[in-house]
């Protein structure tokens, strides 16, 4: 009888017991409580079905001309004005979501890739290896970032293409150093010597078992670098690097409309506010995914 009323006891124990959540659904509830980080992502998923529906959905051809409506200021017909050529200012800034957010993840697709084999190789190997790739990341380090991208599109010419390689490279070294970083954190885990000692090569233990373990600290930073190609991309086609005068993308746009600041301040208000959002966006997301992904915060 005793032992059926502790196997009672026992079993009401274990349901009294809260049931371990599941770690998406734990992730999903620790990243909801931060509501800029929220408003963030809202706002990024906007741009980004923006970038895809966009071109579509605009009101004017955003490189038709209207001489009849030229230097416009915001009304009922164009909601955001028109620039020195009588385009739509709202319908060219909404059809440059696409180019402007597309160059930006594409370089920092790129420059995040070449980041990460040099971090892995880096870290796995150590000595020799290491230290060359990190002084080759100092170098390019002592060079402020939008200067280096200057000099590359420089020398290889201007164009959308030519940016994108141009941040893609000067993403390289922070992204090597960041991924090393996390690499020899990982390195010393039971699970990466237990690959090793069954015969794993450096690749796939690389790859397959250290690089797993850097994800945490990949996509916050890729996040946050997102915003940081975005205000590069515009500023160097702002310089004339970047798009040409029939490209709306927003640098271009922003520049286009520098001259007639005082008499249409309209024409770098709107395009200056769509980079600040997007920019503070991605900022603010990849803030919350780091506080949310961080253990001593939780």
């Amino acid at each position: 009888m005793a032992d059926t009323n502790a196997t009672t006891a026992q079993t009401l124990s274990a349901e009294e017991l809260p049931k371990a959540q599941n770690p998406t659904v734990q992730f999903i509830k620790k990243f909801l409580r931060r509501k800029t980080a929220v408003l963030g992502f809202l706002f990024i998923v906007f741009i980004l079905i923006m970038a895809v529906i966009g071109p579509s959905i605009v009101p004017y051809d955003p490189n038709a001309y209207d001489y009849g409506a030229i230097l416009a200021g915001p009304s009922a017909t164009h909601i955001w004005g028109t620039d020195e050529f009588g385009r739509d200012v709202f319908s060219r800034i909404l059809a440059g979501t696409q180019l402007s957010l597309g160059t930006a993840l594409t370089a920092s697709i790129l420059g995040t890739a070449g980041g990460v084999v040099l971090g892995l190789i880096a870290g796995f190997f150590g000595g020799i290896v290491d230290s060359i790739i990190m002084r080759i990341c100092d170098v390019m380090f002592a060079f402020p970032s939008i200067l280096l991208a200057i000099a590359i599109v420089a020398i290889i010419g201007p164009g959308i293409t030519n940016i994108m390689i141009g941040l893609a490279v000067f993403t390289v070294p922070s992204f090597a150093r960041i991924i090393r970083g996390a690499v020899l954190e990982v390195r010393g885990e039971l699970y990466v010597e237990v690959a090793q000692s069954i015969g794993c090569s450096p690749a796939r233990t690389m790859f397959v078992h250290i690089f797993p373990g850097t994800m945490q600290a990949l996509i916050v930073n890729f996040t946050m670098n997102v915003g940081g190609a975005i205000l590069s991309a515009s500023s160097l086609s702002f310089l004339g690097f970047g798009a040409n005068v029939t490209q709306a993308e927003w640098g271009a746009i922003l520049s286009q409309g520098r001259n007639y600041l005082a008499i249409a301040p309209h024409l770098v208000l709107f395009p200056g506010l769509v980079i600040f959002l997007t920019v503070l966006a991605f900022n603010l997301f990849g803030d919350g995914l780091r506080d949310t992904l961080d253990p001593k915060l939780n």
